[in-house]
């Protein structure tokens, strides 16, 4: 067993990521594990030009387009999660998220009349998905999938898969705030101890602890992505009826669960659905705890989170 972990960080989609192994394999594990998040961002970024997601756009309102098996099933999924959430997740947020741009260089806040333009475009029940020919079509002239909700949860499952296939067993995957746990902390003989992030502090800084095995817990906030004009603070979580950041009385959420594509979505759609729906959507699936944080750094949680969080910032008080 290894002392010091085999390990690697390098940059996807939008974000930096490490893979920390913890038992004694090859090292071409890790490369085998960057291609495939290598290949993964290729076909489904939208900043790039020639992505498979990207050809799906350019053919809105025009035709089907052929996809890979990745690029089909994350599609799908996304579409699920727009019915499971009532809209509140929805893939097809593109058009929207081209006219804030943030994160990037050209963030700027839109005119009232172009979100108003773009919004009849979101709408997930547009996708039109054959599963015999894995093709996509949007119905609509203009339509615009963004996967960025959603993609670096499945890039999690799969370096997850990778890892198992080449006989790591302890491994921490982390695709910026997403984290994948594998087995236990070989270390110190335990569960891994994950931070939660704290939404008022940078990246990495974190509120409390959950000891987790075989999880992966995912986080979204106000904190990730966002610009300031006009004194005002614009995160990047859209809200898919207005087409403005979600405005409600949380700063940050978080999902424990199996699956990385599960937890992604979910963290994002319980942040837009704000505590008391939020609680009731995640109470609906087996498997799922949640965490949220207010405002007012009240923290509210699921019942199998009870006994198992440890709040270290003295700030943040357990609220239910």
């Amino acid at each position: 067993m290894l002392q010091e972990p085999l390990e690697k960080t390098d940059f996807f989609l939008g974000t930096v990521y490490t893979i920390k192994i913890y038992d004694d394999v090859d090292s071409t594990v890790l490369e085998k594990a960057f291609k495939r998040l290598k290949e993964i961002e290729d076909k489904m970024t939208i900043n790039a030009e020639g992505s498979e997601v990207d050809e799906v756009n350019e053919n809105s309102g025009i035709k089907p387009v052929k996809v890979s098996d990745d690029v089909y099933y994350v599609i799908k999924t996304g579409k699920e999660f727009g019915k499971v959430s009532e809209g509140l997740f929805d893939i097809t947020i593109g058009p929207i998220v081209k006219l804030w741009n943030i994160g990037t260089d050209y963030a700027r806040v839109p005119e009232d009349y172009e979100i108003k333009e773009k919004l009849p475009l979101v709408n997930y029940e547009d996708i039109e998905l054959n599963d015999s020919e894995k093709t996509v079509f949007l119905k609509k002239k203009g339509m615009m999938i963004d996967l960025g909700g959603i993609a670096k949860g499945y890039a999690a499952d799969e370096v997850c898969r990778i890892l198992k296939e080449n006989g790591v067993e302890h491994a921490i995957i982390n695709l910026g705030g997403n984290v994948l746990a594998m087995g236990e902390n070989p270390v110190k003989n335990r569960d891994w101890n994950i931070g939660i992030q704290n939404p008022y502090s940078i990246r990495g800084d974190y509120f409390a602890i959950v000891p987790i095995k075989d999880k992966t817990v995912v986080s979204s906030g106000v904190y990730e992505r966002y610009f300031e004009a006009n004194g005002k603070r614009y995160h990047h979580i859209l809200d898919t009826k207005t087409g403005y950041p979600v405005e409600n009385n949380l700063v940050g959420t978080t999902i424990i669960t199996d699956k990385s594509i599960v937890a992604d979505a979910l963290s994002t759609t319980i942040f837009a659905a704000g505590i008391e729906k939020g609680l009731k959507i995640v109470n609906s699936m087996e498997g799922v705890e949640a965490i949220f944080i207010t405002k007012d750094k009240k923290v509210y949680i699921t019942d199998g989170l009870r006994g198992k969080i440890n709040i270290t910032n003295e700030e943040f008080k357990l609220a239910n």
